[in-house]
Formats: C-alpha cells, structure tokens, sequence
C-alpha cells in the first residue's frame, strides 16, 4: 500500500431498525411510520370510496341529480387527488382535514338532530352515521396532529 493515499474508508451503512421507523425525522418532523400510515390511508380512500364513485360515474344511466351530482363529483376528485396522497403523503394532508371537517360537518346537521330525535336507527341516514362516524375516529388517529399545529395553525416566518 502506498503511504500517499489514503486509507480506505468503511461503507456508511443505512441500516433500517425498529426505532429510526418511529422516529421523527428533524427535517420534516415527522417519522417514517406517520408516512407510511399516511399512505396506507391514501390507498384506502382510493379503493374503497375511488372505486364506488367511479364505477357510479361511469355506468350512471340518465341524467344526474344536481345534488347526488355534487356529491359524486366531490368524491371522484376526492378519491383521485388521494391519488397524489401517495406520492406527496405529506403536501396532502389538507385532503385529510377536508375529509374530517365535511364529516364531521354531516354528523353535526344531518345525524345529530335525527340522534336526538330517536329517528337515526332505521333511518336512510343509519348507514352514513357509522361510516362518517368511523372516519372521523380513523381520521383523527391518522392525520398527524402535531405536525398540522406546527406547519398549518401555528405558521411562523421563516428567517430567509
């Protein structure tokens, strides 16, 4: 070996563990698992809401409803921008605080008041509670809270 070179330096190696899974990355403050969870909910909007609407919007026979129009064209562009989710896990999560608030706006004015009035059990309506209820449970223990308050309640200047 040659004195003038240089000694060989290791390999840095990127081993996975358990623990840098869960742990926040600093640069974006949020951990691999969150984005992982992230995405995994992404792919959940697309099969179970994208291929309903889609296969309504596609074999729909007649002319819509303006109403249920709305709904369905809501939905179809809900369920392909979750598409991006998938790529941009963390850009996206204002679909995912949508995806609550319009919920939980439903539960509100439309479940509610048939709850208080005995009315919700066997009603149109039943079907809808359980599963706007069920995604505003998953909503909130997916969308990653913290990280919402830092980067889109509690917006600072940046120092240029």
């Amino acid at each position: 070996m040659n004195s003038n070179q240089p000694a060989p330096q290791p390999e840095k190696q990127s081993k996975f563990t358990i623990k840098k899974f869960f742990k926040a990355d600093p640069a974006i403050g949020l951990s691999m698992f969150r984005i992982s969870l992230l995405r995994l909910y992404y792919v959940i909007i697309i099969v179970l809401l994208g291929f309903q609407v889609w296969n309504e919007v596609f074999t729909h026979k007649g002319s819509w409803e303006p109403l249920p129009a709305v709904a369905y064209s809501f939905w179809a562009a809900f369920s392909a921008l979750a598409i991006l989710g998938l790529i941009h896990p963390i850009k996206m999560i204002p679909l995912l605080l949508v995806q609550l608030f319009y919920k939980l706006i439903w539960l509100i004015i439309v479940a509610y008041p048939l709850w208080t009035a005995n009315q919700l059990t066997g009603s149109s309506a039943q079907g809808l509670f359980k599963a706007n209820g069920m995604g505003v449970i998953i909503d909130l223990l997916v969308i990653p809270w913290p990280y919402v308050l830092r980067e889109f309640i509690l917006i600072r200047k940046k120092n240029k």
